[in-house]
């Protein structure tokens, strides 16, 4: 079966049409912008060579008024699991280089504490306000669900909008709904200049 590919603001069931789907990978990608060759005039004023862009992905795990109620629901590169050990991170990766993911969050959706309801996986751009960075440098941004079990690919979102401004992307959600889960694809841009600043949308 083909993966379902979504467009911003469209929803699905993952467990009702996949009976038995208990864990899934939740895969996320992005590429940098490629660079001018030349540095041009100012390229040694300005000190050469410019940082690497370091996307983060993280979860932020949410109760039924939209809260995060604990920090051990805020599954990120410095938390690589939650306290239930339900949502486990893959570990950061720096620069984004290479093909397919370059973060995985798993997800062992029979795991998942009843009191979270919501769970928000959310990119952004390490240091961005130091490094002056923001997501009009970045391009080819997806969100996938995989089932671990089979290898299939369920459903993928690729973020074509521009993002250029903004320093946090709140990707998509995986949410509880009559018993089952369904995947929502968001793609808001955010001007959060950290995951901190972004936590704080649920405190």
């Amino acid at each position: 079966m083909a993966a379902i590919n979504l467009q911003k603001g469209q929803k699905i069931d993952l467990t009702k049409g996949n009976p038995g789907l208990s864990k899934i990978m939740v895969g996320l990608g992005w590429d940098e912008v490629s660079k001018p060759k030349s540095g041009g005039l100012l390229s040694g004023f300005l000190g050469g060579k410019p940082a690497a862009i370091d996307c983060d992905a993280s979860a932020i795990l949410l109760d039924a008024q939209n809260k995060l109620t604990s920090k051990d629901r805020l599954v990120y590169f410095g938390n690589l699991q939650s306290a239930d050990q339900s949502v486990k991170h893959s570990g950061d990766n720096l620069t984004g280089a290479g093909e397919g993911d370059d973060e995985q969050i798993q997800v062992e959706l029979s795991k998942v504490p009843s009191a979270v309801q919501k769970i928000v996986f959310v990119v952004n751009i390490y240091d961005s306000a130091k490094r002056k960075q923001d997501f009009g440098l970045i391009a080819n941004a997806f969100i996938r669900v995989v089932n671990p079990a089979n290898g299939q690919e369920l459903c993928r979102f690729n973020l074509t909008e521009s993002y250029a401004g903004k320093t946090s992307l709140v990707v998509a959600e995986v949410y509880r709904h009559n018993n089952e889960w369904k995947f929502a694809a968001i793609g808001e841009g955010t001007n959060d200049a950290s995951l901190s600043e972004l936590v704080r949308r649920y405190q």
